[in-house]
């Protein structure tokens, strides 16, 4: 018996040498993903033309806080966000991971009409980059972060709200596929404490519609 036993230890003691780097890399990674860095699966168009379906989109975690692991305890405060940011959030009125643009940030005073966004008085720019049947891609100037949206022709019963006072230590999100977003039109501002990160660039892209096939342009594309 007492040899049984000395001959199970003595294979646990050979199985965890065998296997402790191992181990101890996945522990490591599983503590880097939760509080460094991550990459998230983008599954809709609410950010076209800028974020795709099914690309793979690096998140930045230390952005705008350092973070307490497998928890949004921030234990020290890097910056805030600010508008252009792509940031991803847990939305607990959404109860999934969201990806969306900001638009208002504390202090903001912000209105749309018709897809047209105005902040702070002053109405910003548009200009038409691509026309296709439904919908038009258009360059919007958000205060000198120049990107695209896009924009139903038809527009849609979001395409305009009154106006919103941003408070503090919340933010406006907007997605860029402007009719076709579910943001903070919807789910109301987003509170600081959900925000997990900052998004500016895809790492890489499967084309649902093609087999999967990788997206060879959208390797590492910056949003």
């Amino acid at each position: 018996m007492m040899n049984q036993d000395a001959n199970k230890v003595s294979w646990m003691s050979r199985q965890w040498k065998e296997c402790r780097g191992l181990i101890l890399f996945l522990i490591l990674m599983t503590l880097f993903r939760s509080a460094l860095a991550d990459w998230n699966v983008v599954p809709t168009g609410s950010m076209k033309p800028t974020i795709v379906e099914g690309d793979r989109i690096l998140v930045n975690k230390i952005a705008y806080d350092l973070r307490l692991p497998f928890s949004h305890i921030s234990v020290f405060k890097k910056a805030d966000p600010k508008r252009g940011d792509i940031i991803v959030f847990d939305s607990s009125v959404s109860e999934v991971r969201l990806v969306k643009r900001v638009i208002g940030i504390p202090g903001d005073s912000i209105t749309m009409r018709d897809n047209v966004l105005t902040i702070n008085g002053t109405t910003l720019n548009y200009n038409t980059l691509r026309t296709l049947p439904i919908v038009e891609d258009k360059s919007e100037d958000l205060f000198g972060v120049k990107h695209a949206v896009r924009i139903r022709k038809s527009g849609s019963r979001a395409s305009s709200f009154s106006e919103v006072v941003i408070p503090d230590k919340l933010y406006l999100v907007l997605g860029d596929n402007r009719d076709n977003s579910r943001d903070s039109r919807f789910i109301g501002l987003i509170p600081r404490h959900e925000i997990v990160g900052r998004t500016s660039s895809v790492v890489l892209s499967l084309n649902y519609d093609n087999y999967y096939l990788p997206r060879s342009k959208r390797f590492f594309k910056a949003l």
